[in-house]
């Protein structure tokens, strides 16, 4: 027997191309080739940027950009106010354990306001710059 007549062999018990092996390759070609519209059925339309739409793609993207550094602001903010709570519990839990006092407590809860309004003062000021 010889190299060809083997591989003659092989390829007749494993054949190459089946009508399953074929079917599971076209199967994502047709799916792309589908209309679009039967992709996104019942999904909502995307939204304009909330200083609108713009006047070209440019200012479109740079409005979008702007909604995006609002949320990373507002990111920034919701982990000051975790933190200033967390600070705070734990400074509640040292007064059960004798560690620390009411008024120490009073003074965290105090400075965390105020660094809390700080915080968003200066968020608003900056995105206003944008």
């Amino acid at each position: 027997m010889n190299a060809s007549s083997l591989a003659h062999r092989a390829s007749s018990r494993f054949p190459l191309f089946t009508p399953q092996r074929i079917t599971a390759a076209l199967a994502p070609l047709a799916s792309a080739v589908a209309p679009l519209s039967s992709h996104a059925a019942g999904l909502p339309t995307m939204e304009d940027p909330s200083r609108g739409t713009g006047s070209g793609i440019m200012q479109t993207l740079q409005n979008y950009g702007y909604d995006i550094v609002l949320l990373v602001a507002l990111l920034v903010v919701a982990s000051m106010f975790i933190g200033v709570c967390y600070h705070a519990y734990t400074r509640y839990a040292e007064i059960h354990t004798g560690r620390a006092t009411w008024g120490q407590f009073g003074l965290t809860v105090a400075v965390g306001a105020i660094l809390l309004v700080v915080g968003i003062w200066l968020l608003t000021k900056a995105t206003g710059v944008l």
